[in-house]
């Protein structure tokens, strides 16, 4: 059987595609071949990386790369993570099936939280919703 190539883009690469990348390897690796890019590469966020080995994943030989460095990859799937990425989704990556899936900032609603738990807790939360896209919706995406 032959995988399926899933890219999840966002703007920087740092932490919604990454948890995504992650989560897909995590359920999906012996189908999915998944990667994570951004219009930007900002490197990983460390807090991104803490909320996923909490939950038994490690992302931390992942890399923050461009969505340039993956024009050889034949993509099947490209996700869309983040309303910008959707809007400057590089025209190479729109011969691949284009799903735009959006969640939350973490980092941006992290600035507006009143404690370093109560970030923390953001982080967990998009963690999370990101877990139930990968496992309930992204098998039925690549039929």
């Amino acid at each position: 059987m032959t995988k399926k190539n899933v890219l999840f883009l966002c703007t920087g690469n740092s932490c919604r595609s990454q948890m995504a990348e992650g989560w897909a390897r995590h359920f999906h690796g012996d189908k999915i071949e998944s990667y994570s890019a951004g219009i930007e590469a900002h490197g990983i966020n460390p807090n991104a990386m803490q909320v996923m080995k909490e939950a038994g994943v490690d992302i931390s030989g992942q890399s923050s790369k461009l969505a340039s460095s993956l024009t050889d990859v034949p993509l099947d799937l490209v996700v869309t993570v983040c309303g910008h990425a959707d809007e400057n989704c590089p025209a190479f990556l729109t011969k691949a099936k284009l799903v735009h899936v959006g969640f939350d900032d973490p980092p941006k609603l992290a600035k507006e939280a009143a404690s370093e738990d109560q970030a923390m807790d953001q982080y967990r939360r998009v963690r999370d919703e990101i877990r139930s896209f990968v496992i309930d919706r992204l098998p039925k995406l690549l039929n």
